[in-house]
């Protein structure tokens, strides 16, 4: 075998021309995934923590590929906490675990994500996670973001379902809701 620091003894590689790397976009759409690793990480700034998820695509023809999100647990920003404890929330209901204490709770669960591309001037095309269905259940994927509930006038039954603001937003559990407990990973 050859160590980083052998020289080489004559060996010549051809770069495959149709190769893709396993860290590029996935196409937008929905993705049947599961949690493999959940890791409650603090923020870059200093001012917070966010819980970082490793999710698995278990199907179809990027089966193993790795999908990133991650969630606001605390911030200085109250909108920022606000969508991350949602989609946190979102996550729990998606696994069938809406009262889970540990992250670790939420692993090897399947579920359903909805993802899109985003473009960045600095490091190209990559994945969002938009939203989060139960694999038991016909709802519309959900989503962590705050959305508007009405329908363009124009639009046509079949778009209105694929439009992100015509989604239903997963509530927060009704223990956290009534009583303000929440999951020891979320507390501040």
């Amino acid at each position: 075998s050859l160590s980083c620091n052998e020289k080489s003894r004559g060996n010549s590689y051809r770069a495959v021309n149709n190769y893709q790397s396993d860290f590029a976009a996935l196409p937008a759409g929905e993705y049947l995934v599961m949690v493999t690793a959940s890791e409650l990480k603090c923020a870059k700034t200093g001012n917070g923590t966010y819980m970082n998820f490793t999710n698995q695509v278990l199907e179809g023809p990027y089966k193993g590929r790795l999908v990133f999100d991650r969630a606001t647990v605390t911030s200085n920003n109250d909108t920022a906490q606000e969508i991350g404890r949602r989609a946190i929330s979102a996550i729990c209901h998606a696994v069938g675990k809406p009262s889970a204490n540990e992250s670790s709770e939420l692993h090897n669960t399947p579920y359903i994500i909805r993802l899109t591309v985003k473009n960045d001037d600095k490091y190209g095309e990559s994945n969002e996670v938009k939203g989060y269905k139960s694999i038991k259940s016909d709802r519309p994927v959900t989503t962590s973001r705050p959305v508007s509930t009405q329908a363009p006038a124009t639009a046509q039954p079949q778009q209105q379902a694929e439009q992100p603001n015509q989604l239903a937003m997963q509530p927060i559990p009704p223990v956290v809701a009534a009583t303000g407990a929440k999951p020891a990973w979320m507390r501040g």
